[in-house]
This record gives C-alpha cells, sequence and structure tokens, in this order.
C-alpha cells in the first residue's frame, strides 16, 4: 500500500508568543513494514529546525521561531509504502532493553478494576492469545467517544468510563500488557480507514508487545485488529508523552486556538485506477 500524508496542525494565539519552541515526533523510519519514499515537514514561520534521535530511536525536529508569533501552521507532508508483516515489527531501531517498556506510567498505572480485567480477559498461557485476548476485550469494552477524556485521561479512569479515543484504549492494552508481564509501548502515526474516508480530525494511536519467538508485534485495540498496511508508524513511548506528535512551549500568547487537518489516503490504489 502506497500511503500518502498531508498533515497540518494550525496554532493561534490571542497575542504574539515568544520564546516558541515545538518538539515534533513526526518524521516516520523505514523498517521492513514500511519504506519512506518522501517526506517533508514545513513550519509556516521563520525559524530553526534542528533534528535528532531521541533515546528510543524516534527522529525529532526540534523547532525555535525567530521571533514573536500570532500565528504557526506545521505541514507534513509525504508518502510512505507499506507492507502486510502480519503484525511483527522487525528493523526497528531500538535503543533500550525490553524490560524498560514493562515501567508503569502514570497515565498506564492499573488500579484493581484493570488488574482484575487483565487477569479474567489474559488468562491464556499462552502469549500470543492472551494479548489477541486483550485486544478483543478492551475493543469489546470500551465505546470509541471523543467526547469524555482528554490528553491527561489515564488508563483507569477511561476504563471506568467505558469510553475513549484510540489514545485511551491503547493506555489500557499497554497497562493490562504490563500486568500481565509482557513488556507493550505506545505507537503514534497514521492509519487509512477501510471505509475510504481519507479526511480525519487526528492521527491514530496503537500498541506494540514484546512476544517470545516473534518479536514485537502490533496491536490496535481501537479497530480490535493487529496492524498491517494500512498502519503508518511514526514514534514509539511508555505512553503518549513520550511519543506525542507535537509538543511545545512557550512564553504569552494568551489563550490558544488548535486545528487539525489530516489526510491519508492510498496513492497506490488510484494510480491503479
Amino acid at each position: 500500500m502506497r500511503l500518502r500524508v498531508l498533515h497540518e496542525t494550525r496554532y493561534a494565539y490571542d497575542q504574539p508568543a515568544r520564546g516558541l519552541i515545538q518538539v515534533m515526533r513526526l518524521t516516520p523510519a523505514s523498517h521492513e513494514g514500511q519504506h519512506v519514499r518522501r517526506w517533508r515537514i514545513d513550519p509556516s514561520v521563520d525559524g530553526s529546525l534542528k533534528v535528532k534521535e531521541d533515546t528510543l530511536g524516534n527522529t525529532i525536529h526540534v523547532f525555535s521561531a525567530d521571533g514573536a508569533v500570532d500565528q504557526l501552521v506545521v505541514r507534513v507532508s509525504g508518502e510512505v509504502e507499506t507492507f502486510d508483516t502480519h503484525g511483527v515489527v522487525t528493523g526497528t531501531a531500538e535503543r533500550v532493553p525490553e524490560a524498560f517498556f514493562l515501567r508503569d506510567t502514570d497515565l498506564t498505572t492499573p488500579d484493581d478494576a484493570l488488574r482484575a480485567f487483565a487477569a479474567e480477559a489474559g488468562g491464556s498461557p499462552d502469549p500470543l492469545t492472551r494479548l489477541h485476548d486483550l485486544l478483543k476485550a478492551i475493543n469489546g469494552t470500551i465505546v470509541f467517544d471523543t467526547a469524555p477524556t482528554h490528553a491527561a485521561t489515564t488508563a483507569a479512569e477511561a476504563f471506568a468510563m467505558r469510553r475513549g479515543v484510540c489514545q485511551d484504549l491503547t493506555h489500557v492494552f499497554i497497562a493490562t500488557a504490563r500486568h500481565l508481564g509482557i513488556p507493550a509501548r505506545y505507537v503514534s502515526g497514521y492509519f487509512f480507514r477501510a471505509d475510504g474516508v481519507v479526511e480525519q480530525e487526528a492521527g491514530h494511536a496503537w500498541a506494540e508487545a514484546k512476544v517470545p519467538g516473534l518479536g514485537w508485534v502490533g496491536f490496535d485495540p481501537a479497530n480490535g485488529i493487529a496492524t498491517g498496511p494500512a498502519h503508518l508508524r511514526l514514534a514509539i513511548g511508555l505512553d503518549y508523552l513520550g511519543a506525542a506528535p507535537i509538543r511545545g512551549s512557550r512564553y504569552g500568547g494568551g489563550n490558544e486556538t488548535l486545528d487539525v487537518r489530516l489526510r491519508v489516503d492510498n496513492g497506490q490504489s488510484q494510480a491503479q485506477g
């Protein structure tokens, strides 16, 4: 599949913002599941754009504006070939031991309810079966709903509400997998929808878990499926905060308005048509 992405994130400030810095994990890497054909990041204002790698191997662009800014648009465009690996992720940069991804975070620490859910849903002695059972149970228990949660909602809070977005379902999957002793990590990226809808409101998130004999395997609890060619992988982290596409800081600016425009389509199918 040839996924083409056009992603614009627009920030508008009531007053000019100074000292604006944006840390962007918006650049995919090539590995056995995807090949980056072209990729570009374009901020709308003058400034410094530096590239580096974080401790987990993610590509980071650090942008700092030269002067006062009342509006900033970060435009990402690119094309990536993706391939079916049956969910198995190989050829990626692995900078830390797998045990690192057993660590709980504020967003993924399970409470008693999540521990009980994990024990009930993930009771199989086979790790891969256990993870697929968790995937199915989470997808069947938590309703996708953009209203009740926000970026700081924890896995326990989302599970208690039985509602959330892909970030929340992914945090629940990670919390329960780690509780069962399986290393798990958060993945940010893009998803091509099978229903043909290319205009989307936000990027996507899913999890990867370490399976003995297979390696890292991708699980998408929001859709109840293993990852495949429709998934374009950007960055990994212990949770959302470690893999967030854009995080930043500024001085002043007053209130901030955020608008996201995202288009993910299959250029290969269009070329064949």
